[in-house]
């Protein structure tokens, strides 16, 4: 890794100050098994109407870590069935053995059916996964609903980040099970103080992010939200990302790309490219997630 990074540190990709290099850490990505990920990545491709950047493999994503020069990626799963957790969960645990080695950081996974939810809470943090990712278009329940408060008070008591879709998902046009008005109650009524919030707080309905999210206390990710890839929907421009960033404060934003849905250089150089102080940058690129997941 030590090697990697100094390699990263000569190209043009890498973010150097000039009192020190930045570690770079892209907080959302998603990767697949060899065996099913040609056909996901085509069957999600369909749904959302686009092309995806990488081929949503292993090799692909540290692939693209090298040409961009990110040094740890959080590989975030999403449990689509409740059955399917003790596999997602056990591949997650056997990604973090080797993380020094590939840079690849997992998550667990949960799905809000999974009524022995504090079992696989119990055994994620005792196993040292820094935290849990949720998805409510994609297991089709409401954030605010009592299934995702209790797995999230959980995992807030056994110390583990909750990371949740937020906003309307490009692949299922119309869902809303985490809109910003979902995630204001479920807010109120837990109050985490480990919470993620993906792509800016809400995708798609930045108006609302706007009136009801910006300024909460929890951490924003700037995952499909950044790049200049064709978007269908309401793409967020830079002159609103600048101004949710200066509203909601640096300290609580983290650099995502949803690799292998936007590409990671992409989403790197928006950020270097967006018009904030040089301290700013640092924090959103890797400072904030070096904290967050308590490097």
């Amino acid at each position: 890794m030590k090697l990697m990074v100094m390699e990263n540190a000569l190209n043009s990709s890498y973010y150097m100050t000039e009192r020190r290099i930045v570690m770079i850490i892209d907080f959302h990505t998603h990767i697949f098994p060899e065996k099913i990920a040609s056909r996901a990545i085509a069957s999600l491709e369909q749904k959302a109407k686009m092309r995806a950047h990488v081929s949503g493999v292993e090799a692909s994503l540290r692939a693209s870590m090298d040409k961009s020069g990110v040094d740890l990626s959080i590989i975030l799963p999403v449990v689509t069935n409740p059955h399917q957790f003790e596999t997602v969960n056990r591949v997650a645990v056997e990604t973090n053995e080797h993380t020094k080695e590939t840079g690849l950081l997992s998550f667990g996974g949960i799905h809000p059916d999974n009524d022995n939810y504090r079992e696989i809470i119990q055994f994620l943090a005792g196993h040292g996964c820094k935290g849990i990712k949720i998805h409510p278009v994609y297991q089709g329940v409401a954030i605010d609903d009592i299934r995702f408060l209790r797995i999230i008070d959980c995992a807030e008591e056994y110390g583990l980040l909750t990371i949740t879709h937020a906003g309307y998902d490009i692949g299922f046009p119309g869902e809303e099970q985490s809109l910003p008005v979902h995630i204001c109650n479920m807010l109120d009524e837990i109050k985490p103080s480990r919470m993620v919030l993906a792509h800016m707080g809400g995708w798609g309905c930045w108006d609302q992010v706007m009136d009801r999210i910006i300024g909460r206390d929890v951490y924003l990710d700037t995952a499909f939200s950044t790049t200049s890839a064709p978007r269908e929907g309401a793409p967020l421009s830079m002159d609103l990302f600048t101004v949710m960033i200066q509203k909601h404060g640096a300290d609580r934003i983290v650099m995502g790309s949803d690799s292998p849905w936007s590409d990671q250089l992409d989403s790197i150089n928006a950020i270097k490219n967006c018009n904030i102080p040089e301290e700013s940058i640092t924090k959103i690129l890797g400072d904030n997630a070096k904290k967050l997941l308590q490097l």
